[in-house]
C-alpha cells in the first residue's frame, strides 16, 4: 500500500485501519459486502488516514481512537466516490470498474448510503462529540460542493471560485483528517487550528495535482480519458489559467457547455498542455504545500512531523 520509504513505519497501523473499515459487516446483504471489498481492493494511497495517523501520533492521541477515526474518514471518502462516479457516469476509477458500471443507480446509491452509515458508526466510536460534529459538518460541505459543481457549469470560474470548490470537495476532508486527530489528542488546543490549516493546504495541493494529471497523466494508469473533467464540463485550474491567457478561445466555453466536438476537445487539451498552464498549476500546488509546512513549525520535533513535511513533496511530485 505504501510505496515510499519515509512512510513505511505506518504499514502496521494502516493495516489496522483497513481491517476496521470492514469490521462489523457480518449480517448485511452479501452484495453490500462484496461491493465494499471491491472498493477496498481498488487501492488508493490512503493519504487521509496517513495524515490522521501522523498528526494523532505526533500529538499523543490513543492508537485505537486514531484507527477508528482514520477508518471513518476513509469510508466517508469512499462513499463520496461511489456517488461521484454515479453522478458523473464514470465507468472506471484508477483503471478499475466502478460500481455503477455494472449495478443499477438505485443499488449504487444505497451502497454509498451504507458506507456513509458505517463511516458515521466508526466516528461515533471515538467518543468525541466535537469530532462527530466536525465529521457531520464536513459531509455537509462536501455535498454542497458537489451541488455547486452541478449547477455552476457552463462558465469559466475565477481562481477564487475554483479554490473554494476544491476546498469543499477535497480540502475539507483533508482538514478533517488533521483537525480531528488534534481534537482527540491530549495536546494543547493551540494545535487544532494549525493542524486544520495543514490539512486544508495539503488537500488543495492534492486536488490541483489531480487536476493536472487529468491533462498530463497516462490514460491507462489514470483509468479515464485525458482531459476527462473538461470533456464533462468541469473547469479545473489548468483550464482556468488557460482561459485567463486566451479569453478569445471559444472552444473552452463550448467544452464547458457540452457542445464541443471530440476533435475540438482534443485540440483544446493540446493547447492547454502547451500553454504553460500546467506549470502554473503545479507551482500553485507547491505554494500550498509550503504554507502547509509552515503551519507545522511550532509542533514538537518528531519523526511524524518530518513525515508530514515530506508528504507535501510526495503529493506534488506524484504521477498518479
Amino acid at each position: 500500500m505504501i510505496d515510499v520509504d519515509f512512510l513505511s513505519y505506518l504499514e502496521e497501523k494502516l493495516d489496522k485501519v483497513e481491517q476496521r473499515m470492514v469490521s462489523n459487516a457480518d449480517g448485511y446483504h452479501p452484495d453490500l459486502i462484496a461491493a465494499l471489498n471491491h472498493l477496498m481492493s481498488a487501492g488508493g494511497k490512503r493519504i487521509r488516514p496517513i495524515i490522521t495517523l501522523l498528526m494523532g501520533t505526533l500529538l499523543g492521541a490513543e492508537e485505537e481512537k486514531m484507527i477508528s477515526l482514520s477508518a471513518s474518514i476513509e469510508l466517508l471518502h469512499t462513499a463520496t466516490l461511489v456517488h461521484d462516479d454515479l453522478i458523473d457516469g464514470a465507468l472506471l476509477r484508477r483503471g478499475n470498474p466502478t460500481l455503477n458500471s455494472h449495478w443499477t443507480p438505485a443499488a449504487t446509491v444505497l451502497t454509498g448510503d451504507y458506507i456513509f452509515a458505517q463511516a458515521a458508526r466508526l466516528a461515533a466510536e471515538i467518543g468525541s462529540t466535537e469530532a462527530m460534529s466536525l465529521f457531520a459538518e464536513t459531509l455537509s460541505i462536501i455535498v454542497n460542493g458537489e451541488l455547486s459543481q452541478l449547477f455552476d457549469r457552463s462558465q469559466v470560474p475565477s481562481r477564487e471560485d475554483y479554490y473554494h470548490r476544491i476546498y469543499e470537495k477535497t480540502g475539507s476532508l483533508f482538514a478533517l483528517s488533521a483537525r480531528a486527530a488534534a481534537l482527540i489528542s491530549p495536546a494543547d488546543r493551540k494545535y487544532i487550528k494549525l493542524a486544520e490549516a495543514y490539512g486544508r493546504e495539503i488537500g488543495k495541493a492534492f486536488q490541483i495535482v489531480d487536476d493536472v494529471l487529468d491533462f498530463t497523466g497516462d490514460q491507462a494508469r489514470v483509468g479515464k480519458p485525458i482531459g476527462s473533467d473538461l470533456r464533462h464540463g468541469v473547469p479545473t485550474l489548468p483550464a482556468i489559467y488557460y482561459g485567463e491567457q486566451h479569453p478569445d478561445d471559444l472552444v473552452l466555453l463550448s467544452c464547458l457547455e457540452g457542445s464541443a466536438t471530440e476533435a475540438e476537445a482534443d485540440a483544446l487539451i493540446q493547447r492547454i498542455n502547451a500553454s504553460g498552464a500546467i506549470q502554473q498549476s503545479l507551482e500553485e500546488a507547491r505554494h500550498c504545500t509550503e504554507i502547509a509546512v509552515k503551519s507545522l513549525q511550532d509542533f514538537p520535533a518528531a519523526r511524524e512531523k518530518d513525515s508530514l513535511e515530506k508528504l507535501g513533496s510526495f503529493i506534488t511530485d506524484r504521477d498518479l
